[in-house]
């Protein structure tokens, strides 16, 4: 026989959950004659099926039900179930802070944070100690602030020396200069420049003076000396900047020329904040990822929900222009051999680095990406030019 507080120790239980367990009928004491209340054996070892079956789930009531009559399945199952999925959000808890200590991978805590919290997400890298441009590399390319300046060191080594960092052809630079409708442009500023290849036709095939923004110092140093090469001196002002925080006063432009790089900061912040740029009457150029299909292949459509959640249907984008006060003048598609000239080169740089980088993260990003384009380029999605003009 126990007393109330031998019964406590023995069973791991406070007092007070005793007096409660008996008054709910799962133990039953005896009051001797000295006044006090006993307990015996059977109330003890009922206490410690009671604890199993609480680490198992079960709710009180559903432990007297267990002992009171046979065992109800379809509660263990729903128990099993709820305990399976508890697991699952501790697992991926452990994970997160695992991640956030540097013993795991971040990737997909970026990822996720990109698509359900794209500002926050950013507002928090700042505070982490990244600068916006290497907040917006960890955003897009790295995902890991464990990895990431190794990361974009072997991004680097990939693209620098490559001519082309992203899909386009000079045929349709050139169709989407001769859509633009005012010839008389004095000065252009393009935003995310890169390596100047279009800088170079918009200044060879305008009278227009060319702004030419990257946050890359690689592509502006490559830009001057293309600048140099072309003689473009006094046609071309490269600038690095970020395209989020651009150093110019409003209405200084009659055009806005932004091919391939709109991503970074979002198709609708863009349309925000480069309209005030713009003159009376002035033009913006901007090509942007698209889906040309509503149901494309299950695997790309991961992948570029992924990498690029903001990726939108060409009716939707004409929309979203509409919506943010801008009259669409004409807007067409890139064809295949603008990819190709993109990621031909690229497959073939990748090849040469792969027995020397085996196991870098950018390097199997970029083969990945690769397949991607190999199987569903201009099929599933495309880069698509928009010309456009502020509303009257």
């Amino acid at each position: 026989m126990y007393l109330i507080s031998e019964l406590a120790t023995k069973a791991g239980i406070s007092r007070t959950t005793l007096l409660y367990y008996e008054k709910q009928g799962l133990i039953k004491g005896h009051r001797l004659d000295n006044g006090y209340r006993h307990y015996s054996e059977s109330d003890l070892q009922r206490l410690f099926l009671i604890k199993q079956l609480q680490s198992a789930g079960l709710t009180l009531k559903e432990c007297q039900s267990c002992l009171e009559a046979k065992l109800d399945k379809s509660i263990l199952s729903e128990r099993l179930t709820q305990l399976t999925e508890d697991i699952q959000k501790k697992t991926q808890a452990r994970e997160l802070l695992l991640g956030l200590l540097g013993e795991r991978s971040q990737r997909e805590l970026h990822s996720s944070l990109s698509k359900s919290a794209p500002n926050v997400h950013l507002n928090w890298l700042n505070t982490q100690g990244y600068d916006e441009k290497e907040a917006l590399r960890l955003k897009w390319l790295s995902k890991d602030m464990n990895e990431h300046n190794a990361y974009m060191n072997d991004f680097m080594t990939i693209f620098t020396p490559l001519e082309q960092w992203a899909p386009g052809s000079k045929q349709d630079t050139l169709n989407a200069i001769s859509l633009m409708p005012n010839q008389q442009m004095r000065r252009i500023l393009e935003i995310g420049s890169g390596k100047g290849g279009s800088t170079v036709l918009l200044a060879n095939n305008t009278k227009a003076h060319i702004t030419a923004v990257d946050n890359e110092p690689v592509a502006i140093e490559q830009l001057n000396q293309k600048i140099k090469d072309s003689q473009l001196v006094d046609r071309i002002s490269p600038v690095c900047a970020s395209m989020t925080a651009l150093p110019f006063e409003a209405k200084s432009f009659d055009a806005i020329w932004a091919e391939s790089c709109v991503y970074i900061m979002g198709m609708e912040n863009a349309l925000q904040q480069w309209k005030p740029l713009l003159k009376d009457d002035g033009i913006l150029v901007v090509s942007d990822l698209v889906w040309l299909t509503d149901m494309p292949d299950e695997n790309v459509k991961q992948f570029w929900l992924s990498n690029y959640p903001d990726i939108q249907t060409i009716p939707t984008r004409l929309k979203l222009f509409q919506a943010q006060g801008y009259d669409v003048i004409d807007h067409f598609s890139l064809g295949l051999n603008a990819w190709e000239n993109y990621w031909l080169p690229l497959k073939a740089r990748v090849e040469a680095l792969q027995p020397t980088m085996p196991t870098s993260q950018a390097l199997l990003d970029v083969e990945q990406e690769i397949g991607i384009y190999e199987t569903s380029v201009a099929k599933d999605f495309t880069y698509h030019y928009f010309i456009v003009k502020p509303s009257k």
